[in-house]
């Protein structure tokens, strides 16, 4: 989908994604220390606004105006701070000083547009800062539930440790994981990406 598909999906007065962060964000950051974040593909700002709440001082990246708009409007509503930047991530270039998270979640995109904005993502890790990724995975067309039916679009654990890698990171957690998903029949399995990687001090 380009910007435009996605600002009349994000046109309308409901949140097409939950209020609730995803839950590897939170499970995997909950324990660090809250400094500089930047929530890339940030889209409704979900997750930007619960780093916020923690303490964090955030930047959500999108390309879609009406969706940046929305997560604006979201931050206020709880009462929290963000800067919002309005750029694809394959063309966002991250200041200086880098962030000490930053979190890449379902920014489902082709190659070789994918590999181009991890490696954008990767280049923002401030020494000793973490960066993660959550995706839905090439398996969840097989086993999973949910998700993009497209498969140029689904990633693996193993291209993006590579990416981590090669930007000079340390991987700490690389393998896919179970996201359980509520639905009218009972619950579904959805099968993920997610890695977490460190920048060496």
């Amino acid at each position: 989908m380009d910007r435009h598909q996605w600002d009349e999906r994000y046109s309308g007065d409901d949140l097409v994604w939950t209020s609730t962060p995803n839950q590897f964000l939170v499970s995997e950051v909950v324990d660090l220390p809250p400094g500089r974040a930047v929530d890339l593909a940030c889209g409704e700002g979900r997750n930007a606004v619960w780093l916020a709440e923690q303490g964090w001082e955030v930047t959500g990246v999108d390309f879609s105006a009406v969706g940046l708009a929305k997560a604006q409007r979201f931050a206020a509503l709880w009462n929290v701070e963000a800067t919002w930047v309005e750029s694809a991530v394959q063309e966002w270039r991250p200041p200086s000083e880098g962030f000490d998270l930053v979190a890449v979640l379902y920014l489902q995109l082709p190659q070789p547009e994918r590999s181009i904005a991890l490696e954008v993502a990767a280049s923002a890790v401030a020494p000793g800062g973490t960066f993660l990724v959550v995706a839905h995975d090439q398996e969840n067309l097989i086993r999973g539930f949910g998700g993009p039916p497209n498969a140029e679009v689904l990633y693996n654990v193993a291209d993006v440790t590579e990416v981590a890698v090669g930007a000079g990171l340390t991987v700490e957690r690389a393998e896919q994981v179970v996201r359980v998903v509520d639905t009218d029949t009972g619950t579904k399995d959805a099968i993920d990406t997610l890695v977490r990687a460190k920048r060496p001090m």
